[in-house]
């Protein structure tokens, strides 16, 4: 008897230990939950819908296989325009609509498909959930939106720090920190 005790005592401390474990991913992983960025999710939607295939991975934009993409740096779009664009496209432009139902069960800039005609945008490759554009529009309005020229460090914050994609970035810096250290003036 003390020994199904025993049993059952440690099934439900390690029940409970599992549990603390999945309530709290990050803590699982060995990652503090003050560390962990929230539009991180985003950055994922942003790689897997291949936004940056367009706008590229620093959101600058310009001419990709879907077009000459507006720079998301210099966009003037509220997070509720971004959403709208996401979900419904840009009619007229190479900007596809990542809704299902969009212009048909959806209308989109107050237009359904009759509406917009001839100026249809292009549907994506794939449809994301309106969680899914939610958070890509918070990760484009919080490392985006507003910044100037792309840099190193939000380089390796895209890929990571083992790319070599981002090696251009780290020797532009270089030319001005080597020519403020041999003057002795900084710039």
């Amino acid at each position: 008897m003390a020994n199904g005790k025993l049993s059952s005592i440690t099934a439900l401390i390690a029940a409970a230990a599992v549990a603390a474990a999945l309530w709290a991913p990050g803590a699982a992983l060995g990652q503090s939950a003050t560390n962990s960025d929230p539009t991180d999710a985003g950055k994922a939607v942003f790689k897997r819908a291949n936004c940056f295939g367009c706008h590229k991975w620093h959101g600058n934009g310009g001419g990709g296989y879907g077009g000459d993409a507006l720079s998301l740096r210099k966009t003037e779009l509220t997070r509720e325009q971004i959403t709208e664009t996401v979900s419904c496209g840009r009619p007229g432009t190479g900007m596809p609509f990542f809704v299902r139902g969009a212009y048909d069960t959806i209308k989109c800039h107050g237009m359904n498909r009759q509406d917009v005609g001839s100026q249809m945008p292009p549907e994506a490759g794939i449809f994301l959930r309106p969680n899914d554009i939610e958070t890509v529009a918070d990760y484009v309005i919080a490392h985006i939106k507003g910044r100037g020229e792309p840099n190193y460090a939000e380089c390796v914050g895209f890929f990571g720090d083992t790319s070599r994609v981002c090696d251009i970035y780290k020797t532009q810096a270089e030319p001005n920190a080597n020519s403020a250290a041999g003057t002795g003036k900084a710039q």
